[in-house]
C-alpha cells in the first residue's frame, strides 16, 4: 500500500512559466540577445537553472555567466508574480491528506525558489518534505533526490508514488522504483509521457485522488 506523493513543482503543482519567461527575458535583453514567447519556456525549463540559462542564450555561450547570475537574482525576487496554482490542486493536496498520506515536492529549482514559491502559494499546506536543487546531489532524472526523500519519509520506494509533466520526472519515478503518474494540465503532452514510461496519465488533478484510492 502506498503511503506517500511526490510531486514535481514547476508545470505539475504551480504553472511557473509567466514568472521563469519574464525574469529569463529580462536577463536576455540586460545581454542584448533575443528573447522568446512564454510556449517556448516549456520545453527549455525542467534541467535546472544552468541549462535553462544554456538553452536561452543557444549560441552566444560567452554571455551564458552574464544571463544566468541576472537571471537567478531577478527570479528570487519576482518568483510569484504571475505564477499560480493550477486549478483544482489544493483540494487535491487535501484531499491525500485526509487519506493519510505524505505529501513532498521534489524540483530542479533551487531549493530556497523552491521553499518560497510553496511556502507562497500553499502557505495551508502542510508538505512532509519540500527538497529542490541542492549541491553534490544530481538533479532529475538521476532519482537520487526521490530516494532521499523515501529514506526521509522511512519508506521503500515502492511505498510512493511520483507525480510529473515531463519525461524526466518519469524516468526519475520510474529509476527509483516509484509508481510514476504524469499529469497533462502542465508543460509536455501525452506522447512524450508515455513514451517516457508513464504508468498513469491523469486529465485533471481529481483524477489522482481516485486513483490512489483504487
Amino acid at each position: 500500500m502506498k503511503k506517500a506523493v511526490i510531486f514535481d513543482l514547476d508545470g505539475t503543482l504551480v504553472n511557473s512559466l509567466p514568472d521563469i519567461s519574464a525574469a529569463m527575458n529580462r536577463a536576455l535583453e540586460k545581454s542584448g540577445l533575443p528573447t522568446f514567447e512564454e510556449n517556448a519556456y516549456k520545453y527549455k525549463v525542467g534541467n535546472g537553472v544552468f541549462k535553462l540559462a544554456e538553452r536561452a542564450v543557444g549560441d552566444h555561450l560567452d554571455c551564458l555567466e552574464q544571463v544566468l547570475a541576472t537571471y537567478m537574482a531577478d527570479y528570487a525576487q519576482n518568483c510569484r508574480v504571475d505564477s499560480y496554482v493550477y486549478k483544482g490542486i489544493k483540494e487535491m493536496l487535501l484531499g491525500l491528506k485526509e487519506l493519510g498520506l505524505k505529501i513532498c515536492v521534489f524540483s530542479n529549482k533551487d531549493q530556497a525558489d523552491t521553499e518560497s514559491v510553496i511556502a507562497y502559494y500553499f502557505p495551508d499546506i502542510d508538505f512532509d518534505v519540500i527538497r529542490g536543487r541542492v549541491d553534490a546531489v544530481p538533479l532529475k532524472p538521476a532519482p537520487d533526490g526521490a530516494l532521499i526523500i523515501a529514506a526521509q519519509l522511512g519508506l521503500n520506494t515502492n511505498e510512493c508514488w511520483y507525480v510529473g509533466d515531463t519525461s524526466m520526472d518519469m524516468n526519475c519515478g520510474n529509476s527509483a522504483g516509484m509508481e510514476t503518474v504524469g499529469v497533462l494540465w502542465g508543460f509536455r503532452p501525452r506522447e512524450e509521457l508515455a513514451a517516457s514510461g508513464a504508468q498513469h496519465i491523469i486529465v485533471e488533478p481529481r483524477e489522482l485522488l481516485n486513483l490512489v484510492s483504487a
